[in-house]
């Protein structure tokens, strides 16, 4: 397993690659809260004809720390987690890459996209948009959220059907059982704080008052995939978000939920080959 300091925090990383005679451009892809890259696996490896893939474990999540060594107090904003982003690919010596980033983390792609748009070639988000803000409902889903969070024993993951219970309604169709106990674990390995801050930074008035100005003012080609079923982030508040520039394009994968790259791969790649042309 590798590591590498991030605002001197140590991140896992990882990269999929094959032998190739020239060289490939990069994709990095980015996973969703309190999960971990690991179930961008079956996605790289299905992308290696055309592309180096990077994985990563964003801060506080997956295998990475979530604690400064040098002492300097990060914050759980989502625009910290696309600095994060900025200064991976520096360490790395990567300048332009292509991104693919999902629900949480496609938040932290767009803020990146328009923060640093030389860097990235292509986008892809999978499962975003944009929200309006509901005092009452996001008061409600704070306290939801922060029970969650609080009650995460490890002897959960050890239940039998535990992991199906907790997937059912990420889901519209079937995942294989070793993806959805993956899941489940990296949900309950999650580090307490970075969960709970990036719950009320990602779902929060600011973010509903600035993610449509964020993608207004796109200038990176994008493509947004939305699950038909996603109970998460319904297709509408995707579709919401396409219509606000002309640089995103939509797409809507028939028969899925929140993971469409995992409920219908076969379809998910096409859309994702369609979008990035030849290469």
């Amino acid at each position: 397993m590798a590591y590498i300091k991030v605002r001197g925090v140590e991140h896992h990383y990882e990269w999929i690659k094959k032998p190739s005679r020239g060289v490939k451009p990069v994709m990095v892809f980015i996973h969703g809260w309190a999960g971990s890259s690991r179930y961008w696996r079956s996605t790289a490896q299905a992308l290696l004809d055309k592309f180096d893939c990077l994985l990563y474990d964003m801060r506080g999540f997956g295998r990475s720390d979530a604690k400064s060594q040098n002492g300097s107090n990060l914050s759980y904003e989502l625009t910290a987690y696309a600095e994060d982003l900025a200064v991976l690919l520096n360490e790395l010596n990567l300048n332009r890459v292509y991104i693919n980033a999902h629900s949480m983390g496609a938040s932290v792609a767009t803020l990146f996209f328009n923060r640093y748009p030389q860097r990235v070639e292509k986008g892809i988000l999978t499962c975003s948009g944009i929200f309006e803000y509901d005092e009452k409902a996001f008061a409600a889903f704070y306290k939801f959220g922060g029970l969650v969070v609080k009650f995460r024993p490890q002897w959960l993951g050890k239940i039998p059907l535990a992991d199906r219970m907790f997937m059912s309604r990420f889901l519209h169709s079937p995942i294989p059982k070793a993806e959805r106990q993956a899941f489940l674990q990296d949900f309950i390995d999650a580090d307490y704080d970075s969960a709970l801050g990036t719950i009320f930074t990602s779902v929060s008035k600011e973010q509903a008052d600035t993610m449509p100005q964020e993608f207004a003012k796109l200038t990176v080609p994008t493509l947004l995939v939305a699950g038909e079923y996603d109970q998460i982030i319904p297709q509408e508040l995707g579709k919401q978000a396409a219509s606000l520039n002309e640089k995103v394009e939509l797409v809507v994968i028939p028969k899925t939920g929140h993971f469409p790259m995992l409920e219908d791969e076969k379809t998910y790649l096409q859309k994702v080959r369609n979008f990035l042309g030849n290469l």
